[in-house]
């Protein structure tokens, strides 16, 4: 379509691009009696064309005045530009003004905002400093004084105080400020010092002085000043209180031996009672001061029964050393069970070490075993599989002297042990052998049985003692004795027999010459040889348990060293013999039918 249909669109086919007159005309007059209308066309097409001469006609006259108008509009189209030109720059250089005010009264503001910090810090630190200088000046007037109690709380606020100003050592008036506070502090700490040495003199053993208000409120300025001032007051204080019990029980005194040594605990007992009455406000109770003099007790208590046991070693004897083992222990308990543990922080004490969880059937009476010699509380050590019980953290703090003589209780079971195996072999001699009895067979040795009680109740009691080298000690005397039990009891008393100790067999039996005759056991050995076999058998098992328990007992680092195994195998040689003679002895009952089935 040419732009003038696609502006103004027509369905006139006069308007068309591809006009074709005679379509048009035969459009018009189709047929022949159309023609008798061709005026009547020809008129309608004369008016269409008068009308289009008349319309291009004002068209045309129209545009005469086109140019001159476009002309006029584009010159105030070009002013209105222009204004608005000018408009917008002068919206811009507002904005710039704006802008440039926006960022002075920033300014001003950050400024302001400055001078108002440092305003504040310049008060707060003439505040502080005022508190200071006064402080100082009330520290120092107070100090000699002796108000203690207005000093706990002021020192504390000055201490507070002159932390703020550690970034101001440079000015030499803060400076002197924090000299005077240290000088304060030192005179404090040497007065406070003082008084509790004049209160408690260290010369001689009467306690001229006694508590006082003015020795409690020391101890809260002592919780301010240097820890070493704390230190000082509490070493002087107990090692005053402690001067007595060194008199008392120098080496030389007979309360100081062993069979008295009750009369230690009973005379701490005493005194920290007496303590309680008497000092027992005086000092904080985050001092621990009870606890802390039971603990120097403890170990001026254990340095001097090692110095005595050293001396006097001879005398030494089992019962004793059991019965100041047992006293003490029971101490400890006492002691874990009035006080926590705080103040052992030197480390001297250790904890017991947690054994894996054990299948000794042993744990099931373990319980309820107790021996004549010493009563001890349980540790979980002891009870593996039952409810465990907390720690004693003053184990060991005393009774850790007796364990370097505890060679003696080790000697005194070697030899107990060497007179059980005599007794054992001695009332198998004179009982003789089992009685027979088919139905039941081979029965375990009675002597058996005894013979591992006293092994386990050994075992718990050397535990309770001690857990290091003294427990390898008593191994080693089991293993010696398990092996004496193996041959003098078991394989000393087998049957002997003339053929050799290796096993019989259908095939040798038959090769043997006919004249050969082999021992036959009569019921009574046959019985002993079966009791010799189940106690055997008892034994092996009953020693992998022992050494199960033993490695349960002992420290963890000493648990490698424990192995009885050479002992097992010496129980399994005896099962093995015992065997071999059964065996030897059913081919010899066999012989005789063997012989005669050969000659058929």
């Amino acid at each position: 379509f040419p732009p003038s249909l696609q502006v103004f669109p027509s369905q006139d086919p006069l308007d068309r691009a591809d006009f074709n007159a005679v379509e048009y005309i035969n459009a018009l007059f189709p047929t022949e009696q159309s023609l008798a209308n061709i005026d009547e066309v020809v008129n309608k097409i004369r008016l269409k064309i008068r009308r289009l001469d008349d319309n291009i006609r004002t068209v045309v006259r129209g545009q005469t005045n086109v140019g001159q108008d476009g002309r006029q509009a584009l010159e105030e189209a070009q002013k209105a530009i222009q204004q608005l030109f000018g408009k917008i720059k002068d919206i811009k250089d507002k904005a710039e003004k704006s802008e440039q005010m926006v960022k002075e009264i920033t300014r001003d503001i950050k400024q302001l905002d400055h001078a108002k910090r440092h305003l504040t810090t310049s008060i707060t630190t003439l505040n502080h400093l005022h508190m200071l200088a006064g402080g100082v000046d009330s520290l120092e007037a107070m100090t000699r004084r002796r108000q203690y109690g207005e000093v706990a709380n002021l020192l504390q606020g000055v201490v507070n105080v002159l932390e703020h100003f550690n970034k101001y050592m440079g000015i030499p008036q803060i400076r002197q400020l924090s000299e005077r506070v240290k000088a304060a502090q030192n005179e404090l700490g040497q007065q406070i010092l003082a008084d509790f040495e004049e209160a408690f003199p260290s010369q001689g053993t009467k306690r001229t002085g006694g508590p006082s208000n003015v020795l409690r409120d020391a101890c809260l300025v002592a919780n301010v000043l240097d820890p070493r001032i704390k230190q000082e007051i509490i070493k002087k204080f107990i090692k005053q209180h402690l001067s007595e019990y060194l008199v008392l029980f120098q080496e030389n005194q007979d309360v100081a031996w062993l069979d008295k040594i009750d009369r230690r605990y009973a005379w701490i007992k005493r005194q920290l009672v007496d303590y309680e009455e008497k000092y027992g406000r005086m000092f904080p109770a985050e001092w621990c001061m009870t606890e802390r003099i039971a603990v120097d007790f403890c170990h001026v208590t254990r340095a001097e029964l090692s110095k005595i046991m050293r001396t006097r070693a001879k005398e030494i004897e089992v019962k004793l050393l059991l019965f100041a083992i047992q006293r003490t222990t029971n101490f400890e308990g006492l002691l874990a069970k009035r006080f926590s543990g705080c103040t052992l922080a030197d480390g001297t004490v250790k904890k017991p070490e947690v054994p894996p969880p054990s299948t000794n059937p042993f744990l099931e009476d373990e319980t309820g075993a107790e021996t004549d010699e010493i009563v001890m509380e349980k540790s979980d050590t002891d009870k593996p599989k039952k409810p465990k019980v907390p720690d004693n953290p003053f184990h060991g703090i005393v009774s850790k002297c007796f364990e370097p003589h505890l060679y003696v209780y080790i000697e005194s079971q070697d030899k107990n042990l060497g007179e059980l195996i005599d007794r054992f072999v001695a009332d198998f001699k004179a009982q003789g052998p089992p009685k027979p009895n088919v139905d039941e067979g081979g029965a375990v040795l009675p002597s058996c049985a005894d013979l591992f009680v006293y092994y386990k109740k050994c075992m718990v009691q050397c535990s309770q003692l001690s857990t290091g080298e003294p427990m390898i000690a008593l191994t080693t005397i089991f293993q010696k004795y398990l092996r004496e039990y193996a041959w003098k009891i078991l394989s000393g008393n087998l049957p002997k027999t003339t053929s050799s100790s290796g096993g019989l067999t259908i095939t040798s039996l038959l090769k043997e010459k006919e004249g050969s005759e082999v021992a036959k056991f009569t019921l009574e050995e046959l019985c002993l040889i079966c009791s010799i076999l189940s106690t055997a058998e008892y034994c092996l098992a009953t020693t992998q348990q022992l050494e199960e328990k033993l490695k349960e007992k002992v420290d963890t680092s000493l648990m490698e060293r424990i192995n009885l195994t050479g002992e097992m195998d010496t129980f399994s040689i005896v099962i093995s013999n015992s065997i071999q003679l059964l065996v030897q002895d059913l081919d010899a009952a066999c012989d005789p039918a063997l012989t005669a089935m050969s000659k058929v």
